[in-house]
């Protein structure tokens, strides 16, 4: 009979460094190194599931670090799980986690989702069938990071298209934007999907100069404008053809929901970090599904353990445009999973809905090599 209770009595955070294979740049900075935050969460009944909170290093991206989000979870919300019971699914976590805790959404996630982990291992099914996924294999994509002109660009998405990524993503900013996309558009194939990413990088009155996109075919635009800004988001829709993907802007279903009513999007990328975990996540791709708004699973320079929750999520029906998802020789040397995340010719990468909770298995070895501090937050009746 499966536990209808998870009772949490040990969470272990592990920061640790993993370097990537080049540097990655987006329009708000640079990383060559990610500072990761682990989370393994024990259950009373001695199961162990790891999740990983996706947190930058600096507050660019969102508000939140991984300093701001270990502190959050040791001082604020761990302490409202350990020792105590929640249900199997565990729907009710994020709610638990919420009340009175304005924001830091990755630190609750991390947890949230970790729940989540538990409960497909309690339960002896994956992760995939615990969130009511659907889908066997994944489509996936690629994001390529800002580089110094356009004949670098091109090469990278050239290969990119020849090993099989069913879309290809180019960051941009002012001053390599216009040229750089037709620099990529005229190399690849007409029927290749191309999008760019601005990560927040314009204003509205860039609106002529973004509006020069719509010559090249582009399936979307994401987050051009400022993450809090819905309503210049709308007004901008308006002056492009390109339909525009909201990324930093939907950080819960209420968002959504306006981004809906506005027309500030017709695209909604859910990363179940940002919005809090899955089970938000869920409700936001409900929202989306019933309006006829598309959504794909976007990337945080993820590890192997964060990388398996977004390939459970991107198996839910609405998911129907390539997520960021590519496999873990994308950016690691040497991943701290196995086996590590991989991509087959056709682009597609297999979800594990024939294992046991998240689907692949931790190198604890390789993460007590990476590891560079640790603490071990412990349930009142086990200290």
């Amino acid at each position: 009979m499966t536990p209808k209770m998870i009772r949490i009595d040990r969470i272990t955070l592990r920061e640790i460094r993993l370097r990537l294979r080049e540097p990655f740049r987006i329009s708000s900075g640079v990383v060559d190194e990610r500072r990761i935050l682990l989370l393994e969460i024990r259950d009373a009944s001695g199961i162990t599931e790891w999740s990983e909170c996706v947190a930058g290093e600096l507050p660019n991206y969102s508000p939140e670090t991984i300093d701001t989000a270990w502190l959050a979870i040791r001082e604020w919300l761990a302490p409202r799980l350990l020792g105590k019971s929640v249900g199997v699914p565990p729907d009710g976590v994020y709610e638990i986690l919420d009340r009175h805790v304005s924001g830091h959404q990755m630190a609750k996630a991390a947890l949230e989702m970790g729940c989540w982990g538990i409960a497909a291992r309690l339960r002896q099914t994956s992760l995939s069938a615990t969130i009511g996924g659907e889908r066997d294999r994944v489509a996936t994509g690629i994001s390529l990071g800002i580089q110094r002109d356009p004949a670098s660009l091109v090469q990278r998405a050239l290969a990119a298209h020849a090993n099989g990524y069913r879309k290809i993503k180019v960051k941009i900013q002012p001053g390599a934007d216009i040229e750089f996309v037709r620099a990529v558009r005229d190399a690849l194939p007409k029927d290749a999907d191309l999008m760019a990413d601005a990560n927040s990088a314009y204003v509205l009155e860039d609106a002529g100069h973004l509006a020069e996109l719509d010559a090249f075919g582009l399936i979307m635009i994401e987050q051009p404008l400022h993450r809090d800004d819905l309503v210049r988001h709308a007004a901008l829709q308006r002056r492009l053809r390109t339909p525009i993907c909201l990324d930093e802007s939907i950080t819960d279903v209420a968002r959504c929901e306006d981004m809906i009513s506005l027309g500030s999007g017709k695209v909604v990328n859910i990363k179940p970090g940002r919005v809090g975990g899955f089970s938000v996540a869920r409700r936001i791709h409900d929202v989306c599904m019933r309006n006829g708004i598309p959504v794909w699973c976007g990337g945080m320079l993820e590890s192997g353990i964060g990388r398996a929750y977004n390939v459970a999520l991107a198996s839910l029906p609405n998911f129907v445009l390539p997520g960021d998802l590519s496999p873990s020789a994308r950016y690691w040397e040497r991943d701290i999973v196995t086996p590590e995340w991989t991509m087959d010719a056709d682009g597609m990468v297999a979800v594990p809905r024939n294992e046991v909770g998240i689907g692949i298995t931790v190198d604890r070895g390789r993460v007590d090599e990476l590891t560079v501090r640790r603490e071990d937050l412990i349930a009142p009746s086990q200290a």
